[in-house]
């Protein structure tokens, strides 16, 4: 399984923190995270030393729902339709009935194959904010996947886009960034609160801008 993040070791437990900049306190990850604002235990593999995550980020989890529901669909299929299946091929060819325990476990190897792959990419696509870059890393597969990056002052414009009555209830959507650099465009999907990831964005720049790195 590639390495893209890891939580660190806590430390000793502390009064809670206030973040320096954005006037929030620094979020406590866990696995299931999609949001996560200055992340307390979370580092990856390329950070440099004295570089603060600002922000931590997946799609919603909501956007995984397709795929649980597809795959619950799949599970109630072989019940209903194998036997009339067998039962009508067995009438012509004499099937075995071991055969229909072969397909039975075919089908669900093959349904959980699918769900597993789709959280998979759900856990290993994130995007990350700090307070010099912006970084993409796109999980292809499980041995490749692509790692994106571009500095906080090549930021030339920051939008976002929230479609449909789902993402309008849940708070998530695209956020679109356009650099200078050598990936001109950057888009962060399906992502919670993406107001808020760009407004951090927007006050990142103006920083940036102010004191050069």
């Amino acid at each position: 399984m590639p390495t893209v993040f890891e939580e660190t070791t806590p430390a000793p437990r502390q009064p809670p923190q206030h973040s320096p900049r954005h006037g929030g306190f620094r979020d406590r990850t866990h696995g299931w995270t999609s949001f996560a604002l200055h992340p307390k235990d979370i580092r990856f593999e390329t950070q440099e030393e004295s570089e603060e995550i600002i922000l931590f980020l997946r799609q919603h989890f909501i956007t995984l729902l397709p795929s649980l529901l597809l795959c619950g669909l799949l599970l109630f299929v072989p019940p209903l339709l194998f036997p009339m299946i067998f039962r009508s091929l067995s009438q012509t060819i004499g099937l075995p009935v071991g055969y229909m325990v072969i397909g039975f476990s075919f089908w669900y190897v093959a349904a959980f194959g699918i769900l597993l792959m789709n959280f998979i990419h759900w856990f290993f696509n994130i995007f990350i904010v700090t307070n010099r870059r912006i970084i993409d890393i796109d999980f292809v597969h499980l041995f490749y996947k692509e790692f994106s990056e571009a500095k906080i002052e090549r930021i030339q414009d920051i939008s976002f886009q929230t479609k449909g009555m789902v993402a309008t209830m849940f708070d998530f959507g695209n956020v679109l960034i356009q650099t200078a650099g050598e990936h001109p465009n950057f888009i962060f999907e399906s992502v919670p609160k993406p107001a808020k990831v760009v407004d951090v964005l927007s006050d990142l720049t103006r920083d940036t801008g102010r004191n050069p790195l």
